[in-house]
């Protein structure tokens, strides 16, 4: 539990682009408090317009309130049941590369931008671990080039290979919605998006996910880890109970371990 009251941390929204989805809320620790390190945190909501940074928000607060500086990132997201939505293929993808690297622009907040992890949940899990594949992109693809390199990745029930999740039609096509057509249409983009395809990266990935999770198969996970290892990145599937909302609640033994193992990445990058 937080040992300070919200009101008494430092929250700021911070615009990275000009759209109106282009914002992250920066939570701070205490002032006066050293920053452990900075974890961007990506909502889910397979990538669809009506999930926002609401649902980021509880783990940016639990954060700050642990001593991290917490970016809580907004996106354009591909369209929702409305079909009001201006993301997607390649939008919210060039969104998070932009995002990540703003907080490069954050050090006179007391940022900094070498020490910096990522933390994605369900659909965020996906852009936040295809985020740490950034560097091996091809240099007109988007996101090439990042400013701001993580420390590594916690994934939480993330949807770490989207060619699986196209082919099992996850939440409605939702693969589909986001790239803007079927992986037989765009293999080019899909191969582009798909973490699984930017093996090896390089950047520790610890994806957390339960058995249970109904919303998003642990097999996904799972799959993503045994592919990372055998292509020698540092990679670690954690099984933890709990449905697919667990995992981004404070409190519940799901998100703790989590934060555990946000902290041991910072350590990690510390000690290398």
């Amino acid at each position: 539990m937080s040992s300070t009251s919200p009101a008494s941390r430092q929250v700021q929204r911070i615009s990275y682009g000009e759209h109106p989805d282009q914002w992250g809320e920066l939570h701070l620790p205490v002032p006066g408090q050293p920053v452990r390190g900075t974890v961007v945190v990506i909502h889910g909501g397979y990538w669809r317009n009506q999930w926002t940074a609401d649902l980021g928000r509880p783990a940016a607060e639990d954060l700050a309130a642990h001593g991290f500086a917490a970016w809580n990132l907004e996106y354009r997201r591909a369209p929702g049941p409305d079909g009001r939505g201006d993301g997607g293929w390649p939008a919210t993808f060039e969104d998070i590369a932009a995002g990540i690297d703003h907080v490069a622009q954050l050090a006179g907040h007391g940022v900094d931008p070498a020490r910096v992890a990522l933390l994605g949940h369900s659909a965020g899990g996906h852009l936040a671990v295809w985020a740490a594949g950034r560097q091996g992109l091809p240099a007109d693809a988007p996101g090439a080039g990042p400013a701001v390199v993580p420390v590594g990745v916690v994934s939480q029930a993330g949807v770490l290979d989207l060619a699986a999740a196209h082919r099992l039609r996850l939440s409605d096509d939702a693969a589909a919605n986001l790239m803007h057509g079927t992986a037989d249409e765009r293999p080019h983009e899909y191969a582009l998006a798909d973490p699984l395809r930017a093996l090896p990266t390089g950047v520790p990935v610890l994806a957390v996910h339960s058995p249970a999770d109904e919303a998003v198969p642990m097999a996904l996970s799972r799959d993503y880890v045994e592919a990372a290892r055998a292509a020698g990145d540092p990679a670690e599937l954690h099984a933890v109970d709990g449905d697919h909302f667990a995992i981004i609640t404070p409190g519940m033994d799901a998100y703790e371990r989590c934060r555990a193992l946000l902290d041991g990445l910072f350590a990690q990058a510390a000690e290398s």
